[in-house]
């Protein structure tokens, strides 16, 4: 559930108000009193997510100090204005930049206040980017449900929903943001583009498809095997979760009702490939739609009247490898005859999609 901490000034209540950030440069402070929280995941966990700050001096290492309950959450912008995963500081980023931005995890209680310095080191970590698409693999997918629940960022779930869950925050996206996003095919041909907005299945630090340089945890397996899947195939770590918990699958990620009945058309749990947008490069845009239901068709061609072969969820972000003229569709972004290619066989309406830039022709 989300909460507003109220501030209160003589006869008028100002909620939810940021507290802008004390202090220029590479050393800044924020008041988290009067911030809002969102509370929600399981274990349960309040974020407090800070507007992004200019630097003096571009930066790729930032230290951070939260005065009462909490750690702090650091993300950089890249050069092509997409972000870095958040990382818990101390923390080194993949990337030099000049902006950074704040999330502080909350466990119970609240925090006061937080200071952070940024800096360079000589030679940054490995930049997790590669070309393309983004980094993909083959893991088992579960049906998450708990509709009327809330996730890890804040978001209320609704019936046939359409987020996904992966275990680490490293890639949760805030609530109405697909900055975290994941291209999501099962084995029957179809797929959905759909926002990371919780953190799951069994373990919250197991981000799996990073190699064992920059894995928060279980650096000994495989890149791309879930620490799940390795605890239920093979009995590593005594077939236990971080938590201690017995693995009864080797989920590596959960998907929101709507992913799983609509998007994919699933009837029972199953492997499928999931694609991480944010490693990838090139193009990249956002789904916008006012539908009911969330989502935009995906087709097989540059027309409504040729196959539907999946969704892409409100928010959600897409990789475009190509644009092409097709059908005149109007929709959120206004009326266009071009499609963009958002993989091979599958095509969105530029009239749902926003801020693609660079695309070239197909």
């Amino acid at each position: 559930m989300r909460y507003l901490l109220p501030l209160v000034v003589g006869a008028c209540m100002v909620v939810g108000l940021a507290s802008p950030a004390q202090a220029a440069g590479n050393e800044w402070s924020a008041d988290l009193g009067y911030q809002l929280v969102s509370w929600g995941g399981s274990p349960r966990t309040g974020l407090i997510e800070l507007e992004p700050h200019r630097l003096a001096q571009p930066a790729n290492t930032v230290t951070a100090a939260v005065t009462g309950d909490g750690v702090a959450d650091v993300r950089g912008l890249r050069p092509d204005g997409q972000w870095t995963e958040w990382l818990e500081a101390p923390a080194t980023l993949p990337v030099t930049t000049d902006t950074i931005q704040t999330r502080v995890v909350l466990s119970s209680g609240k925090a006061e206040r937080v200071k952070l310095t940024a800096s360079n080191k000589p030679a940054a970590a490995e930049d997790i980017s590669i070309a393309a698409a983004g980094r993909a693999y083959r893991v088992y997918a579960t049906r998450e449900g708990l509709v009327g629940g809330n996730t890890a960022n804040g978001h209320t779930i609704r019936s046939r929903d359409h987020f996904v869950a992966l275990p680490s925050r490293r890639g949760l996206a805030p609530n109405n943001s697909g900055s975290y996003s994941v291209q999501v095919c099962a084995s029957n041909g179809r797929c959905e583009w759909a926002p990371v907005w919780d953190v799951g299945p069994w373990n919250t630090k197991d981000d799996y498809w990073n190699p064992s340089t920059t894995r928060e945890m279980w650096k000994d397996l495989p890149q791309g095997k879930p620490e799940a899947q390795a605890a239920y195939e093979n009995n590593y770590n005594g077939g236990k979760d971080q938590y201690g918990r017995e693995v009864a699958n080797p989920a590596g990620i959960d998907l929101a009702d709507g992913v799983f009945w609509d998007g994919l058309k699933l009837t029972t749990n199953s492997w499928v490939t999931v694609t991480y947008l944010w490693t990838g490069s090139g193009p990249v845009g956002t789904v916008r739609t006012a539908a009911a239901n969330g989502t935009v068709n995906v087709r097989s061609g540059a027309n409504s009247s040729t196959a539907q072969v999946g969704l892409a969820a409100n928010y959600a972000q897409v990789r475009v490898t190509c644009q092409l003229t097709g059908e005149s569709v109007t929709g959120t972004q206004g009326t266009s005859n071009i499609w963009y290619r958002v993989a091979s066989g599958k095509h969105v309406a530029k009239a749902y999609v926003a801020g693609v830039s660079g695309a070239p022709t197909c």
